[in-house]
């Protein structure tokens, strides 16, 4: 294609927006809410997974050792919880340290109790964390069956429900992304196809002087992209402010959020390139297919 043509195609493209200012405005607007709801539900699903990552983080894991159990028999099992692969930072939590903190804890009254104890009743225990919090069953399930172990405590039931509401999430947010732009590319199709029939001569007229369906559609597609960067661009600063307002609630309210992970949310700043990339691609991507998806089927005016 000459460089003249192209050019030719490009201002058509243009013209295209301000001739159909009605059709024009109304796929921005349905493509400017499409990509904030999109944008929102991604920006919410990469947050919760991470705050479901400081959960797993915090998720304890408490091996109780055997009363007759040898030290040198402790340091062989810590050595074999460590060699678990989805085991990280062992530690030990001795019997005399939990007695002394729960001795700190008590009242002068409840000390009385335990004034004539001979013996401290209080076991070994080793700490440590998960890496993966979906193997926390098989974990425990490995370190129960180690020689010397009493009982193994964690919180496998709360992971269960982690990991199913993260997967059930996950679930929910693909569907309503692709319901959106399928929705976004269906009803733009729809608005363009009064743009192509509004304009239905000026295509009979290049379609008998030899113009090729590509080259009548080049505007269309031109005009449906810029649409969807003007959107994309106002959908960015949109959710920008928004998702600020909401960052700094979340880190305002510290001590009520944080019990949930959630004080240590993406700061907008440093997504703010992803999340430029991805509304730009995708505004134009949408727009520029749903106006070429209903120049194409209606060529033949």
């Amino acid at each position: 294609m000459k460089i003249s043509s192209f050019n030719y195609l490009i201002r058509q493209g243009f013209k295209g927006i301000w001739r159909n200012k009605m059709m024009t405005f109304a796929s921005f607007c349905i493509l400017l809410v499409s990509l904030i709801m999109v944008g929102f539900t991604i920006l919410i699903s990469i947050n919760l997974d991470k705050a479901i990552g400081n959960i797993e983080e915090k998720s304890e894991v408490m091996v109780v050792i055997k009363d007759d159990v040898s030290k040198s028999k402790m340091s062989e099992i810590e050595g074999k919880i460590k060699d678990i692969p989805n085991v990280t930072e062992v530690t030990l939590y001795s019997r005399d340290e939990a007695w002394k903190d729960m001795m700190e804890k008590m009242t002068d009254a409840q000390k009385d109790y335990f004034k004539y104890a001979e013996d401290n009743p209080l076991p070994d225990v080793f700490r440590f964390n998960v890496k993966d919090i979906k193997k926390m069953r098989e974990t425990t399930t490995q370190i129960e069956l180690l020689d010397g172990v009493e009982s193994v405590q964690s919180p496998t039931e709360f992971a269960d429900v982690l990991i199913n509401f993260r997967r059930i999430f996950f679930i929910v947010a693909i569907a309503i992304v692709v319901a959106l732009v399928l929705v976004s590319l269906i009803i733009i199709s729809n608005t363009t196809r009064a743009s192509v029939f509004s304009r239905r001569k000026e295509i009979n007229i290049m379609k008998y002087v030899g113009a090729t369906n590509s080259f009548i559609r080049i505007p269309f597609f031109i005009e449906g992209m810029v649409v969807g960067l003007l959107a994309a661009g106002c959908a960015l600063i949109i959710t920008k402010f928004a998702y600020e307002g909401v960052y700094k609630i979340l880190n305002d309210d510290y001590h009520l959020f944080g019990i949930f992970g959630l004080n240590n949310i993406y700061s907008f700043n440093t997504m703010f390139w992803p999340v430029t990339i991805s509304y730009l691609v995708a505004g134009a991507f949408i727009g520029a297919i749903g106006t070429s998806i209903s120049a194409g089927k209606h060529l033949k005016v």
